[in-house]
């Protein structure tokens, strides 16, 4: 052979050599990457080529799958009274992804965990067509839609959390407006538009407030500064007297911390205090505690950090390095501090079981198709914001602000209910109408306490006049709590 028939025989057998190296590459070194890259279709195609498992409550499921009529994709995802629970299931779009337990439990729900190879090696060998696992919920039917109607019927913004204080366990969570997941399930036009529009909507209906919005909280955060007061021993019970003159002046300001209306704030006691909402009172208390102090306790109840439920929320936020003046306008839940329903409904939480606070979670276990259990979710607790003794101080502050104070609208027969209201500034120089809070907890008579609230209402065509916590979030507060008591009868 000569020499350039050599060369090209060299060269045409180091073209050779380099695709058999890059083929042998893609297969064995690549392969599982490429099988699972969200940008092959294949993927996506196998995902929906069965019926999808369902996200349950109350043992029913709240979720289904229906045959698409068009595409390549041979099921699409449907939802039952979807804008209620879409903040708890979030959505499975063929075109746009998945999002909340969808997206967090997708290997369940598509049958592709690793923890059901065995159920579905089985399935194969018997011939059983593949089937997605279960994600069971803790939430309760009856709260979700107490929380979701009272929040429509208000026609504003706004979130409601309820919490079974003892576990952690999220009965409730929702958000108004919301949307209907079901309406951009699939890959067509009408899906696109749907998808479009609902991002583009103003009232932003896809924010999931219940977990992502952080508000002010008002003077609900006046019980997070009256556990700090019983825990650093500044007050000892919720009837001796506080050292709180009027007018009272902010350290290192010649402005003064006024009271709404003409309530009786001199010198009040604790209790007094949170019946009539005492700006003056319990601004001194978390001046005279001072920073660090207020945010240890801050901190213990869940502010400052983000909770997993397994749904990522936004973290609450109560600052650090601020003086005695801020300190004092954030221990009356306003300058930097803000929560979300979530963090708020921890705080009713805590205090309603002694002062133990559980991890929040909505999970409760996860089962393959034959609904074996493949996790179980075990309470966990987070953390003790207050001493059994001093929650059961805190508790019966809670109970008169709602037998005579602002709260009368969670009353409930039979039911011993506590509850803070609050009404939160709102925009430049307090301009906008203010946010309406309420938390509460309800205890029956054997003492134990089922369920804890949060509600938030920001309400921007409301006559500023007519908004209050008490007013607006209070009666959807007692609805909720009325049908998780009403359930376990």
């Amino acid at each position: 052979m000569n020499k350039p028939l050599r060369r090209i025989a060299i060269f045409c057998g180091l073209l050779v050599l380099a695709l058999l190296i890059r083929d042998n590459y893609l297969q064995y070194v690549q392969a599982g990457q490429l099988a699972s890259d969200k940008d092959n279709r294949r993927v996506a195609i196998e995902r929906y080529a069965h019926p999808r498992g369902d996200i349950i409550v109350d043992g029913n499921p709240i979720t289904g799958s229906a045959v698409a009529k068009s595409g390549d994709f041979k099921y699409k995802r449907t939802y039952k009274n979807g804008p209620m629970w879409a903040p708890v299931t979030g959505y499975s779009s063929q075109a746009f992804d998945s999002s909340q337990l969808e997206k967090l439990d997708d290997g369940i729900l598509t049958g592709n965990d690793d923890r059901l190879f065995f159920r579905n090696t089985l399935d194969m060998v018997t011939g059983k067509p593949k089937q997605g696992g279960n994600v069971v919920t803790t939430l309760n039917a009856a709260a979700q839609k107490a929380a979701y109607d009272g929040l429509a019927k208000q026609g504003g913004k706004g979130a409601v959390v309820a919490l079974e204080p003892s576990t952690g366990k999220i009965l409730a969570m929702a958000s108004y407006p919301s949307y209907d997941p079901s309406s951009f399930s699939g890959y067509s036009d009408s899906d696109a538009k749907a998808w479009n529009s609902l991002r583009d909507a103003k009232a932003d209906p896809m924010q999931n407030r219940a977990l992502r919005e952080i508000y002010p909280p008002g003077s609900t955060f006046k019980v997070v500064t009256a556990a700090a007061a019983l825990e650093n021993g500044l007050y000892k019970s919720a009837d001796e007297k506080t050292n709180s003159p009027l007018p009272w002046t902010m350290p290192g300001t010649t402005t003064q911390l006024k009271n709404e209306g003409n309530i009786p704030c001199e010198n009040a006691t604790l209790r007094t205090a949170l019946q009539y909402s005492c700006n003056s009172v319990f601004g001194k208390i978390g001046s005279d505690l001072g920073n660090d102090k207020m945010l240890a306790e801050a901190k213990k109840f869940g502010f400052d950090s983000e909770q997993l439920t397994p749904v990522r929320s936004n973290a609450s936020v109560f600052s650090d390095n601020m003086n005695q003046s801020q300190t004092a306008l954030s221990s009356i839940g306003q300058y930097n501090t803000a929560a979300t329903p979530l963090q708020m409904a921890m705080v009713a939480s805590a205090v309603a079981n002694d002062g133990k606070l559980m991890k929040p979670y909505m999970v409760d276990k996860l089962q393959s198709s034959n609904l074996d259990t493949v996790e179980q979710t075990q309470p966990q607790e987070m953390s003790r914001p207050l001493s059994s003794q001093n929650a059961q101080i805190l508790q019966s502050m809670m109970q008169t602000v709602v037998e005579q104070g602002t709260g009368t609208n969670a009353k409930i027969d039979g039911v011993t209910v506590g509850g803070k209201t609050g009404t939160a500034q709102h925009g430049v120089a307090n301009s906008a109408n203010p946010y309406a809070w309420f938390l509460s907890y309800a205890k029956l008579s054997d003492g134990s306490s089922p369920v804890a609230v949060a509600v938030v209402i920001e309400d921007g065509s409301a006559n500023r006049d007519d908004i209050s916590g008490g007013g607006l979030a209070a009666p959807i507060a007692k609805d909720v709590m009325q049908a998780v008591i009403n359930s376990k009868k």
